[in-house]
């Protein structure tokens, strides 16, 4: 189908024309649609299903359609109530083209597709991304699509295929087990309808079709054959006797108006003329809708001898279920026809044999349990059970006593066991796949996640498990475990500590690291690798009977291996393996995301630190600087500190910040801080000129960048010097202002300050200087706003925590001070990048710092160079 749309030319909207006509194109296709239509109808597996889509896929809404000449919805979620069309046109929904497409369609913004854009549901706001997946029955016929879907535009991973994708074949298996319910169910109701009205034949009515199914001896009570039966209910009234028409007519018009029982007895004209009785019964099936859809029933021909024994084995023999009844001395006294079949003896070889001798397997089973318990307390038993080879088969049987012994009726459920078992087996290999993505997800340590896996895995999958990842150094090293039994989980603990160190290079393990694929093994095997000594006693100890080494993939390497071990005569089916190997490939994936992510830090950390330089060490004071970039992701910011020494020989801080945190903002960085450092050391200027040549040379060079700033000068004249004091001289360009802690340990609050305007928005902007006069011992920190700034509280709390925190930690030495501030304003993990820059004066019993206004600004002398 794929292929004839190709053939048409580029793509365009009758796409999904050309993909409708393909689907009504094939009957085989419909027939298989149609039956699964019918059959899903209410199963609340459905529903389960597409929710599950939805949520582990993250999407709006979900929906599961078939497709037939319509699509009908199977099931729906993240819609309201009564929103979903339950059938629409197959033209008019983007599942058609989903179908025909041999994969998972992935459309980010349907809108923008030219095959789906006209659509009702795209073009109404309910479908914009969209992500479906065909439903392929075991038969290779596509029937319908799974689909998940968005009303905003979306990128769907590859990760979100796989996992739609395998989420379709449980949708197929759901399917394909309610339709195979839904024919138990049928012949189920046919038999006991058989029994209750005593009949040789049965009968079948679709109403929804027309169709009129009879059995063999049916259509022989009727005078038909095969060749002139038409299937229609005109064949019926055409040999029911004219006298006798209307009132049958009325009494199954009745059993399908009410939704109830039909029962009758009529006369039948056959084809040479002659006339037989005949007896029926029926019962109306309902639909979804609530109204009859199918009578079923059963008829026996009573003309001739109707005593109650005759009346009983025609029903044993013509039901399509087995029967055979029991003696006191457990022998079988009646058999049916259908038990021959199902038991494969003949009534002759089981006429009088003891059953526990014909059938031993049922000795100290849940057969024998059953029945014993019906004739100990004569109340009848209904079970599910499993007979081995040469039967092999699982049968639901129900069991009553009677005065002459017991009777059982047993029908073979092993294909719809088997169904359900799929189903359940696949919902739990979707939980635990949900469960891995969840536990890898939700943390950056992916090794310690992965080392967790065992617990996951086991004994879902495996009777015990380890987990190897190869370390940075590229040797191997296994970083969890667990067994199912707890009193083995020590043996298996000990077993990891030292079987690595003891497996050569042609162990599973190597080979699995070395190739990258998978590794079966045979426990005795791996023994035999191993040299005497613990590991191979441990192994022995813990006695598996295989394993399978999985490696864990990343991008183009093996990062580890997980092994699963299994008990003797156990190994895991093709739908376990792809299981366990998905769960391998999804820690792999996580391992070497969190190798990346870790390079990247560490390259973008490096690439900030390496335009921070260290600061000089002037002979009047101790500088001190920090850089602390944000844990959130692996990022280089716009944060800056910088010291130098002016050819005055005066010091010179700098803390800025560029507004962004990309690798723009860490370049205008760079580039900010070189052009303020040559301004600063070329011209000598005060920190307000600084600024304002700054703030020039940024309109002059068009950087479009937007960056705070604050500069302080500390500077002395000779008469300053031998008083023991220092001027700081500082201009602020919309940055926090320094703050001082002075010799005793309080920390001084400056004049009231004006912020002047970022850099970058007014290079004309008049800009202010401030003096404030410092004691030796002094310190003076500049920050950035990552150091008191939080999502869960405002700035002014902030600086009222740096405050109080400088005032506690005033007494330490300088480095020491600035680890203690950063420990305890935001415990080595900030928010924001984060610098500080800080000098601290050598130390002179002087005064307390005396203030001054932004606009008092005292006569300077040149300081002196050295100092």
């Amino acid at each position: 189908m794929e292929r004839s749309l190709r053939q048409h030319g580029a793509v365009r909207a009758s796409d999904v024309e050309l993909a409708a006509e393909a689907l009504r194109g094939d009957p085989a296709r419909l027939r298989a649609a149609r039956r699964l239509r019918v059959a899903q109808a209410g199963s609340p597996a459905v529903d389960r299903l597409v929710e599950l889509a939805a949520r582990l896929l993250g999407a709006r809404a979900g929906q599961i359609s078939l497709l037939d000449d319509v699509q009908s919805v199977a099931g729906v979620a993240g819609l309201p109530p009564g929103s979903a069309t339950r059938e629409t046109g197959l033209t008019d929904t983007p599942c058609t083209l989903a179908a025909v497409g041999g994969d998972v369609l992935a459309i980010p913004d349907a809108r923008a597709d030219e095959r789906l854009g006209h659509l009702p549901t795209v073009t109404g706001g309910l479908v914009v991304a969209y992500l479906g997946a065909p439903l392929t029955d075991g038969e290779g016929h596509v029937v319908g699509t799974l689909c998940v879907f968005d009303p905003v535009p979306r990128e769907w991973s590859a990760t979100d295929v796989a996992t739609l994708r395998q989420l379709a074949a449980s949708v197929v298996t759901e399917l394909e087990y309610a339709a195979l319910t839904g024919e138990y169910e049928r012949q189920h109701l046919r038999w006991r309808l058989a029994m209750d009205a005593g009949g040789v034949g049965t009968f079948d009515w679709d109403l929804r079709s027309g169709e009129l199914v009879w059995d063999d001896p049916l259509m022989t009570m009727f005078g038909y054959t095969p060749a002139d039966f038409d299937g229609t209910i005109t064949a019926f009234n055409r040999r029911l006797h004219p006298d006798d028409l209307p009132r049958v007519s009325e009494a199954l018009r009745s059993c399908i108006d009410l939704l109830g029982d039909f029962e009758a007895e009529y006369r039948v004209v056959r084809p040479d003329g002659d006339t037989r009785w005949v007896q029926a019964r029926g019962r109306a099936l309902a639909g979804p809708d609530g109204t009859t859809v199918r009578v079923l029933g059963a008829a026996y021909d009573t003309t001739e001898d109707r005593t109650g024994d005759v009346r009983v084995t025609r029903v044993l023999e013509a039901m399509p279920a087995g029967f055979y009844s029991l003696d006191h001395e457990w022998r079988f006294t009646h058999v049916n026809a259908e038990a021959e079949r199902l038991l494969g003896r003949s009534r002759e070889e089981l006429l009088g044999e003891v059953i526990w001798t014909a059938f031993p397997a049922t000795v100290n089973s849940a057969f024998e349990e059953h029945y014993r318990g019906a004739v100990r307390t004569g109340q009848p038993v209904s079970f599910d059970a499993h007979y081995p080879a040469p039967l092999d088969g699982w049968y639901e049987l129900r069991a009553w006593p009677s005065p002459e012994g017991l009777s059982i009726y047993f029908v073979e459920v092993t294909e719809q066991k088997l169904a359900r078992e799929g189903a359940e087996r696949s919902a739990q290999r979707l939980a635990l796949l949900a469960q891995v993505s969840a536990e890898l997800a939700g943390t950056l340590n992916a090794q310690a996640a992965t080392s967790r896996l065992p617990r996951l895995v086991v004994p879902g999958l495996a009777q015990w498990c380890i987990v190897t990842v190869v370390e940075a150094d590229g040797r191997p090293r296994d970083v969890g475990w667990w067994h199912a039994e707890p009193s083995s989980r020590a043996l298996v603990e000990r077993y990891a500590a030292v079987r690595l160190d003891a497996m050569p290079a042609t162990s599973p393990v190597a080979r699995a690291l070395l190739a990258g694929e998978a590794v079966r093994a045979n426990a005795d095997e791996v023994a035999a690798l191993l040299p005497d000594g613990e590991a191979r006693d441990l192994l022995t100890a813990l006695a598996p009977g295989a394993a399978v080494c999985l490696p864990l993939r990343g991008r183009g390497r093996t990062l580890g291996v997980l092994t699963l071990y299994f008990g003797r005569g156990e190994m895991l089916s093709r739908e376990d393996l792809a299981t366990a190997q998905d769960v391998a490939d999804r820690a792999g994936l996580a391992l070497d995301n969190t190798r990346l992510y870790a390079q990247q830090q560490q390259l973008a950390e490096g690439l900030q630190r390496s335009l921070l330089t260290e600061p000089p060490e002037p002979d009047h004071a101790e500088i001190a600087v920090r850089y602390l970039p944000a844990v959130e992701a692996a990022r280089v910011g716009g944060d800056w500190y910088d010291a130098f020494l002016q050819p005055s020989g005066a010091t010179m801080l700098v803390i800025g910040d560029v507004v962004g945190h990309d690798t723009e903002a860490a370049a205008a960085m760079g580039q900010l801080r070189g052009l303020l450092r040559g301004i600063a050391t070329y011209s000598d200027a005060p920190p307000v000129e600084v600024l304002r040549g700054l703030d020039a040379s940024m309109a002059v060079l068009q950087t479009h960048v937007l960056a705070t700033a604050a500069v302080a000068r500390f500077e002395q004249n000779d008469d300053e010097r031998r008083r023991g004091i220092t001027r700081m001289r500082w201009a602020n360009a919309g940055h926090l202002p320094p703050l001082v802690i002075n010799p005793d340990g309080s920390v001084a609050e400056l004049a009231a300050w004006k912020g002047d305007l970022l850099l970058g928005v007014d290079s004309e902007a008049e800009r202010q200087e401030s003096v404030v006069t410092l004691d030796r011992g002094s310190t003076v920190l500049l920050f950035t706003d990552g150091l008191v700034e939080r999502r869960d509280a405002d700035l002014d709390a902030g600086l009222v925590r740096l405050r109080e925190a400088l005032a506690e930690v005033s007494h330490l030495p300088l480095q020491q001070l600035l680890d203690e501030v950063l420990e305890r304003l935001v415990d080595g993990r900030p928010e924001d990048d984060v610098a500080l820059v800080a000098v601290r004066l050598h130390r002179q019993d002087r005064p307390r710092p005396v203030e001054a206004g932004p606009n008092d600004v005292p006569d300077v002398v040149p300081p002196d160079p050295a100092s």
